[in-house]
């Protein structure tokens, strides 16, 4: 696809993070994935027990903004406090910006898909009907050579939204809305690369008992999760092969991997009627009865 001229376009980058160094989460990556379209980057820093701030202060961009934030821990339910932290770095963003692009702090774009985004925000940018983009998801697990690819797992979701129009971050940050109505989006040919699920097994427990605490109570988590152990990247219910190449940005922390994880893309742990919409889905590419948090238009 030739490149095309989006100077009349400001776009603004946006995420948020806490522990990123405690918890092993590639946000040097996600920040860096992004920062070749963006005119701007906000990082919500939350109030963190190590040096998450001064390490996204040395990746030396003059396009980084970081606004520092303080969790509330009280919030225990439906991870709620993800999208308020979204929120807030939403709020930070240039009045002028015309797209903001959202990155989690274990989430990667490919530079391969830089000029098909360049030509969606442009092609799109009047059209007061699109109030975002959609994107296609790669979620990797267990290590950079599988994905997971059962119905647990989302397939598409909003990472670009027109900035002035009330989006805000819905539920625990997974997407978008409006006053709670679905954004009205088009596809892009895009996809967003998620590692949340790849890290060494004693930082995966320790995110998942981090994580946790955004959902469930104390008891919960002490009858869940053992602490003491590393996390068991068996469970996983159906994986499939990787085929593709990484973002470059990753390529510096997949060559440090250290564990392993080798599964059989053949076995499928799960029951009767989840292998009989499995198999739809991948003969047909319809996934029944899926939940779309948007509507294509």
């Amino acid at each position: 696809m030739e490149e095309i001229n989006t100077y009349r376009l400001f776009v603004s980058g946006f995420t948020f993070i806490r522990n990123a160094l405690k918890l092993d989460y590639p946000i040097k990556e996600a920040i860096l994935s992004i920062l070749p379209i963006c005119d701007e980057i906000i990082v919500a820093v939350g109030n963190c027990d190590d040096d998450t701030r001064a390490y996204i202060l040395n990746l030396g961009s003059e396009k980084i903004k970081i606004i520092d934030t303080i969790w509330d821990d009280s919030l225990r339910k439906g991870g709620i406090v993800l999208a308020l932290e979204t929120d807030k770095a939403m709020a930070a963003i240039n009045p002028k910006a015309n797209w903001c692009i959202y990155v989690q702090g274990d989430e990667c774009y490919h530079e391969d898909d830089f000029n098909a985004i360049k030509v969606a925000m442009q092609k799109f940018k009047d059209d007061k009907e699109v109030e975002g983009l959609l994107f296609k998801y790669n979620h990797f697990y267990g290590s950079y050579d599988y994905l997971a690819d059962s119905r647990s797992w989302y397939r598409h979701e909003i990472r670009l939204v027109k900035n002035n129009i009330g989006v805000k971050s819905w539920k625990d940050a997974q997407g978008f809305r409006i006053n709670g109505r679905k954004l009205n989006v088009k596809a892009v040919d895009a996809s967003i690369y998620h590692y949340g699920w790849v890290r060494p097994p004693q930082f995966m427990m320790a995110k998942n008992l981090e994580a946790s605490k955004y959902w469930h109570s104390d008891d919960y988590i002490l009858q869940k999760f053992d602490a003491e152990k590393d996390f068991d990247y068996s469970v996983i219910d159906s994986v499939k092969r990787f085929s593709g190449v990484h973002p470059q940005v990753m390529l510096e922390r997949i060559k440090r991997i250290n564990w392993q994880f080798e599964r059989d893309p053949e076995l499928r742990l799960f029951g009767f009627k989840k292998r009989i919409l499995h198999w739809i889905e991948n003969a047909t590419g319809w996934r029944v009865g899926e939940n779309k948090n948007y509507k294509v238009i």
